[in-house]
């Protein structure tokens, strides 16, 4: 039996003379994610790569179904059987194939994709002869062409001939690294995981930041903030973490600041740091989880001060989302139970008794110059340590 996995993408096929690029990297990105899955031949034709196992019997296919799910770019996985193009050899197929599904259903149709117009038959003549075949063979079932419980696909490629039963969605989005790069401040709660989620689906490849402050932070902190990038290693890939020293910086926040400004100049420094790592890597954009008016660090005068902090893109793809919107997304990425663990992180250290919703940007800057951080941000910088998290 001849299987094989048809991968095929959505938004790529619109990229006109650039779609060859952005192909390319999918192509890269599929085979980091299965270069541990044995031999397989990868291929490109009519906007879908074909994945061809070397040894059918051996390939685990459900492993690498579930692989390819977490890929960004790609909209839908078959696992189907590749058959001589043409009708006698899909009808002597079909049934023999298909017949667990087959057998636990009372309803189907039979969809024909014709992609190689040289094929003698249209494709609604294909999908009669092959429902005709299938009621001959399973007599207790139906055809019913408006809500069937299993649609049988012929496609007729330029390769052959491919028999599936419906696809798997696949992630959708745009291959990882095709938008360039950001970095995401990554905190230990639920929605910073979620944002670095969204923007690799849009194509960019991240590194993360996170910021400790020992010893009012704990190990456990910090191992769950690398566990939440382990999570997201299948969707972004590998991603080189940087892990901030943060207690001097924190503690001459709270001794020279107004501790209703604290948290807003917190996150300024967080951002300055952060802007000084990326342009020695030429990282474009900040990339964070705040969601407009979710807590008072994130209103609009306390993000226009925030961004006042940096001259990098700040990208913030929660702005609009709700916390349940947020926590599905977690649940479905499977970082939520991580995020909810106690363990404290540098954000919640002096979380000041009343923080200021409305800061106004020129009373930030006026509090913030009343101690000179530069020699604690630039051996911050220098006292970083780096890794990277991979599978």
């Amino acid at each position: 039996m001849n299987e094989l996995i048809l991968i095929k993408y959505g938004e790529i096929a619109l990229k006109g003379l650039n779609k060859g690029s952005f192909e390319d990297i999918l192509l890269r990105n599929i085979r980091w994610r299965m270069r541990d899955m044995g031999h397989f031949k990868l291929r490109k034709a009519q906007s879908t790569i074909y994945l061809e196992p070397s040894d059918c019997d051996t390939f685990d296919f459900e492993e690498a179904i579930d692989r390819l799910t977490k890929i960004f770019g790609i909209a839908s996985i078959s696992r189907a059987l590749v058959v001589e193009k043409t009708l006698a050899a899909v009808l002597r197929e079909v049934c023999a194939y298909l017949e667990l599904q087959l057998s636990m259903v009372r309803t189907f149709k039979v969809e024909t994709r014709r992609s190689d117009k040289q094929f003698p038959m249209k494709s609604p003549e294909i999908s009669a002869e092959v429902g005709g075949e299938i009621l001959s063979h399973f007599p207790g079932i139906k055809v019913d062409v408006h809500n069937p419980e299993l649609i049988v696909n012929v496609e007729i490629r330029d390769f052959g001939a491919y028999i599936h039963a419906g696809s798997i969605a696949g992630a959708g989005g745009m291959p990882v690294s095709s938008s360039g790069k950001a970095m995401i401040l990554i905190s230990g709660g639920l929605d910073s995981p979620v944002a670095a989620y969204m923007m690799a689906k849009r194509g960019l490849a991240l590194e993360a930041i996170h910021f400790v402050s020992p010893p009012y932070t704990s190990d456990r902190a910090l191992q769950k903030v690398e566990t939440l990038c382990e999570k997201l290693v299948p969707y972004t890939g590998s991603i080189k973490f940087h892990c901030v020293p943060f207690t001097e910086i924190q503690e001459a926040i709270k001794e020279h600041c107004p501790e209703e400004l604290f948290t807003v100049i917190m996150r300024r420094l967080m951002m300055k740091i952060a802007t000084t790592i990326c342009k020695e890597s030429d990282i474009k954009a900040l990339v964070t989880g705040e969601s407009l008016a979710q807590v008072a660090s994130q209103t609009l005068d306390a993000l226009y001060c925030t961004d006042n902090s940096t001259d990098l893109v700040v990208l913030r793809p929660l702005i609009g989302m709700d916390k349940t919107e947020i926590i599905k997304i977690a649940y479905q990425i499977d970082t939520y139970e991580t995020s909810i663990l106690p363990y404290e992180d540098c954000c919640t250290v002096f979380t000041p008794r009343h923080p200021r919703t409305k800061p106004k940007l020129y009373f930030v800057e006026k509090a913030e110059s009343g101690f000179d951080f530069a020699p604690l941000l630039e051996q911050a910088v220098r006292d970083t340590v780096c890794k990277t998290i991979t599978l």
